[in-house]
């Protein structure tokens, strides 16, 4: 019985030093690799290496992501995950993504957006991130202006 009410305990312990509360949201550094993977007529899919920083005191496992991709809040197309990712603690990670771009959209809005210097880029999704067995989803919420220079070579008439 004693063993039972000091593992209860521990897990108590464990579990309210876990808290949300003080979790602070990676923070986003750079694009970098930006390549075409696979060109097809109505889709072709882009892969990107995303650069953040984890400003918590533990690591992660990030096991899945994915979501939507907006350029001026025109939807251009779908990421996931390309892997899984280890994030240590306190330190930079790369987040290999996955983009199914749709095509017929792109070149739809391409003479409106690809004109510009700069663009609003909005990420709307989900990952799924496992600590010591525990496994949670988190929101992926980003958005901010971009140079639109990188992104050129995606989609060309």
């Amino acid at each position: 019985m004693k063993t039972l009410i000091s593992t209860l305990g521990f897990f108590v312990v464990f579990l309210s030093s876990c808290s949300t509360s003080n979790v602070k949201e990676p923070e986003y550094r750079d694009i970098r690799e930006i390549r075409l993977v696979d060109v097809g007529v109505l889709h072709s899919t882009a892969g990107m290496d995303l650069i953040y920083f984890n400003p918590n005191n533990f690591g992660v496992t990030v096991s899945e992501a994915r979501g939507d991709v907006y350029i001026d809040n025109k939807w251009l197309g779908r990421f996931d995950l390309g892997q899984k990712i280890s994030v240590k603690k306190r330190s930079e990670f790369t987040v290999p993504a996955l983009v199914k771009i749709d095509m017929i959209g792109a070149v739809m809005n391409q003479r409106e957006i690809w004109k510009k210097k700069e663009a609003l880029i909005r990420i709307d999704g989900i990952a799924r991130v496992n600590k010591a067995g525990f496994s949670k989803e988190v929101p992926i919420k980003y958005e901010s202006m971009q140079n639109l220079e990188r992104f050129r070579g995606l989609v060309k008439l």
